[in-house]
């Protein structure tokens, strides 16, 4: 019994680990449908703002990673690269850079505030053509905050080669982050020379938006990943005197490709 419990919740963790991440796991061939490990690993660049509620962009990397097969001694093939509908779980990650005055006029006099890893867990339903899933982080380090989202998908396959995914986002913030983040104290205020007025947001949404997603299966090994997102601030985030000086309104576009390695380890 707990060898069936184990590998069920060890196959619903890594299949969504892949099925929630930019680079998802693609159709699986019959030679690669023989390995223990599929996983397909890759590089992206993204261009979003430079802190939020920045109203100028920078380019960053980032790694991609999916898993279509996974083996496990005594447990077996605990991700076997088919598509599974029902209840996932997965872990959910975040880094945020440091953000300093002179980063943009519109933070003139505000403290620096360090970088941040935000860790957690994330969870949903999805079928074939249809995934909503919510996330909670909490933070380390820059903010000791908790952070989360909601999101629902509609996804499609307009081609063989093609998986398209899109749908509404909202992001929640605790006191914590949105004081971090959003807020201003007495201190920069006065430091600002006038930009900058005393703000102390509270808990709650910090924006809604869109988010897209489209990966392109080149070969049975390369795979093009394109993903964008809109996002708009709202309440409190969006009631900030940094938000005022920045923008509201957040874009982000990324592309990225990987590559499928699948291989054998045990005998």
């Amino acid at each position: 019994m707990f060898k069936l419990l184990s590998r069920a919740a060890l196959a619903a963790v890594l299949s969504a680990v892949s099925g929630a991440a930019l680079a998802e796991s693609g159709q699986i061939s019959e030679q690669d449908a023989t390995k223990q490990f599929v996983i397909d690993l890759g590089v992206g660049a993204i261009g979003k703002p430079r802190y939020e509620a920045a109203d100028s962009y920078l380019i960053y990397p980032f790694p991609l990673i999916s898993v279509g097969r996974f083996y496990l001694p005594g447990l077996g093939q605990v991700v076997d690269g088919r598509r599974r509908s029902g209840v996932f779980f997965y872990p959910s990650f975040n880094y945020i850079g440091e953000r300093k005055a002179s980063d943009s006029t519109d933070l003139t006099g505000t403290d620096t505030v360090d970088w941040a890893v935000e860790v957690g867990l994330g969870g949903g339903f999805r079928t074939n053509h249809f995934r909503a899933y919510a996330e909670l982080r909490q933070g380390f380090n820059g903010h000791t905050g908790q952070v989360g989202q909601l999101g629902v998908d509609a996804i499609v396959y307009p081609h063989e080669k093609w998986e398209v995914s899109f749908g509404p986002r909202a992001d929640f913030a605790s006191e914590d982050y949105m004081d971090t983040y959003f807020g201003v104290t007495a201190s920069e205020a006065a430091n600002s020379g006038g930009r900058l007025t005393a703000y102390d947001p509270g808990a709650g949404f910090k924006s809604v938006g869109l988010a897209a997603r489209a990966s392109y299966d080149w070969n049975d090994d390369f795979r093009l990943h394109i993903q964008g997102g809109y996002d708009r601030l709202v309440g409190d985030a969006a009631d900030s005197p940094i938000a005022d000086g920045g923008s509201k309104d957040q874009f982000s576009l990324g592309v990225g490709v990987t590559y499928r390695f699948a291989f054998d380890v045990f005998n």
